[in-house]
C-alpha cells in the first residue's frame, strides 16, 4: 500500500476519534447539567415535605394505628375487629404425637377428626404460630423450689445446734439424714434450673403452637339498636363461649385438649404476630412487669405507705430499744460481778486479819488450814448453794472450825 494513501487512512480515524471525543464531552456536561437541577428540584421538595409534616405533625388522626393494627379491643377474652361488629375467641390446641401412636390409635384419631369436621357448624380458622421457647416462668419456678430448700437446710441445721447443744444424739443423727437428703436435692434442683436458664438462651429452640380462631359477628344477633355495648359485649361472649366450648369438645374425641385465651394471652398472640423481631428481645409478659403500657407513673395508697412508714419505726425503735436494753443489763451484770468479787475479797481481808490476832498463839500447820479454809469459804456462792461435793463437806468443816476455836481457848486459858 502507498504510504500516502497509509497517512491518509490514519489522517480520516483520528479525525472521527476527535469528533467523538467531542460529541462525548458535551453529552457529559449536557448530562451533569441536569443531574444539578434535579438535584435541586428534590432538595426543594423535600424543604416543602418537612414544612408540610411540621405543620401536620400535631394534626394526624388518632385511629390511624388501630386501623393498621386491624382490631379495636381486646376485651372478656376477646378480640373485637371492624368497628365492634366481629367478635373473636381463639382456643390453643395442644396436640398428640400422631407418629408414636400404633396403627389403630392412628384411625381412631382420624375418625376423631372426621367427626368433628362433621359437627361444625360455623366457620372457624387455623392458626399456626411458631416463636422461640419462653423458659422465664418455669425457670423462676424452679429458682424460687430451690430457694424454699435452702431455708429447709438452715432450719435443719439451727435445729441441729440445738440437739448438739442439748445432747440429743439420736435427734441430731436422724438431723443429719434429713440434711443429707435435703443437701441432694438442693444440688439437683439448682443444676437443673441452671440448665434450663441456658437453655432458654438459645434462640434457636422453637415451639409450634396451634390455635383455632373462632368467630361471631353482632349481625347474627338480629336487630341490636336497642342494646348498649356493654349488652352486645355480654351477648357475643355467651355465644362464643357456648362455640368454644362445643368446639373443645369435638377436638377431645380426636385426642386434642384445648383451652381458651384470656385477654393477656390474646394480647401475646397479638403482640408476637406483628413484632416477629421484637418478641425475642422483649418480651410481652416483661414488659408488662416494667408497665411499659401504663401512661403515667403509679405508687401505692398513701395509707399503705403511711402504714409501712410506721411499721418501719415501730421495727427501728422497737431493735434501739432491745439493743439498749442489751447493753444496759449487760454493764449492770458486770458491775454486779465486780460488787460480789470486791464483798468476797473484803470479807477474806476481814477474815485473815482476824485470825492474824491469834496467830502466835496458833501453830503453823494450823494457821496456814485456817487461811485456806477462809479462802474455800469465801470462794462459795455467797446464796448458799453448792455442789453434791460441798455438801458433803461441809459437816467436815464445821468439825473442823469447831477444832480450832477449841485450841485458840485452850490456850487462851
Amino acid at each position: 500500500m502507498n504510504p500516502v494513501d497509509l497517512l491518509n487512512m490514519i489522517l480520516v480515524v483520528l479525525v472521527f476519534v476527535i469528533a467523538g471525543l467531542v460529541l462525548l464531552y458535551f453529552y457529559v456536561g449536557y448530562r451533569n447539567k441536569n443531574r444539578t437541577k434535579e438535584e435541586i428540584k428534590s432538595t426543594e421538595q423535600k424543604g416543602k415535605n418537612s414544612e408540610y409534616a411540621s405543620s401536620t405533625q400535631g394534626n394526624l388522626p388518632k385511629e390511624s394505628i388501630f386501623k393498621f393494627m386491624e382490631f379495636d379491643d381486646v376485651k372478656d377474652n376477646m378480640i373485637i375487629r371492624k368497628n365492634r361488629t366481629q367478635y373473636i375467641m381463639v382456643v390453643q390446641c395442644q396436640g398428640v404425637n400422631y407418629d408414636l401412636l400404633s396403627e389403630k390409635e392412628k384411625i381412631a384419631v382420624e375418625e376423631g377428626f372426621v367427626q368433628f369436621l362433621n359437627t361444625l357448624r360455623f366457620q372457624i380458622q387455623l392458626y399456626v404460630q411458631t416463636r422461640s421457647l419462653n423458659l422465664r416462668e418455669i425457670v423462676e419456678g424452679y429458682r424460687s423450689r430451690v430457694k424454699d430448700i435452702q431455708n429447709d437446710v438452715d432450719q435443719i441445721r439451727n435445729k441441729m445446734r440445738e440437739a448438739s447443744d442439748s445432747g440429743n444424739i439420736p435427734l441430731l443423727d436422724k438431723l443429719k439424714y434429713e440434711e443429707k437428703r435435703k443437701l441432694n436435692i438442693l444440688e439437683y434442683g439448682s443444676d437443673i434450673s441452671e440448665y434450663i436458664a441456658r437453655m432458654s438462651l438459645n434462640k434457636n429452640v422453637l415451639q409450634q403452637k396451634t390455635y383455632v380462631i373462632v368467630s361471631y359477628y353482632v349481625s347474627e344477633l338480629g336487630n341490636v339498636s336497642n342494646y348498649s355495648k356493654e349488652e352486645i359485649d355480654n351477648m357475643c361472649f355467651s355465644e362464643l363461649y357456648t362455640r368454644t366450648q362445643s368446639l373443645m369438645k369435638s377436638l377431645a374425641s380426636c385426642e386434642v385438649a384445648g383451652k381458651i385465651l384470656n385477654s393477656e394471652e390474646l394480647a401475646e398472640l397479638l403482640y408476637i404476630a406483628y413484632n416477629r423481631d421484637d418478641s425475642e428481645i422483649m418480651q410481652l409478659s416483661k414488659a408488662l412487669d416494667a408497665q411499659y403500657d401504663a401512661l403515667y407513673s403509679t405508687s401505692k395508697d398513701v395509707l399503705k405507705k403511711k402504714e409501712e412508714a410506721l411499721n418501719k419505726e415501730i421495727e427501728e425503735k422497737a431493735m434501739e430499744l432491745a439493743t439498749k436494753s442489751l447493753v444496759t443489763a449487760d454493764e449492770q451484770l458486770e458491775k454486779e460481778k465486780k460488787d460480789k468479787e470486791a464483798r468476797k475479797r473484803k470479807i477474806e481481808k476481814k477474815a485473815i486479819g482476824l485470825i492474824n490476832e491469834y496467830k502466835n498463839e496458833m501453830d503453823k500447820e494450823l494457821y496456814d488450814r485456817t487461811v485456806q479454809e477462809v479462802k474455800r469459804e469465801v470462794e462459795q456462792d455467797e446464796d448458799g448453794k453448792s455442789g453434791p461435793k460441798q455438801a458433803d463437806e461441809a459437816p467436815k468443816k464445821k468439825r473442823g472450825r469447831k477444832k480450832n476455836l477449841e485450841k485458840i481457848a485452850e490456850s487462851e486459858t
